[in-house]
């Protein structure tokens, strides 16, 4: 069963940087993304990647601030966020699928498109 662990969520005031990961057990990843939820809110897509060749998707609210990457040798995906904003706010997710997914599929921004999850980690902004 793969299993994603995430870290790096937190508090911070607007303006700062926060650096998620989500570590990967058992098999390499065909493609991950990073969605996240707003209390009261749908889960929504952020960012996509994928692991062959590094290929990468941005909802466009984060675009400019946030990157997405991955280590191979590590099964560690990251994600950058810089200048936050109190709508940046949410509960982030990691997920994973064996299957990989041009940026420029509809599938990366399905959660239904994804087989594993991580348990989520809070991101809170603020001052």
């Amino acid at each position: 069963q793969v299993q994603l662990v995430e870290s790096g969520g937190g508090w911070v005031q607007p303006g700062a940087s926060l650096r998620l990961s989500c570590a990967i057990s058992e098999r390499t990843p065909g493609t991950t993304g990073w969605f996240r939820q707003a209390p009261g809110k749908e889960r929504e897509f952020v960012s996509s990647i994928r692991w062959m060749d590094g290929n990468t998707r941005y909802a466009d609210s984060v675009k400019g601030r946030f990157s997405i990457s991955r280590d191979r040798a590590k099964k560690t995906t990251y994600l950058q966020m810089n200048s936050l904003a109190p709508e940046d706010t949410a509960v982030y997710y990691c997920a994973a699928t064996l299957r990989t997914y041009n940026s420029a599929s509809p599938y990366v921004r399905d959660p239904l498109k994804y087989d594993n999850w991580g348990q989520g980690t809070q991101v809170t902004v603020s001052a």
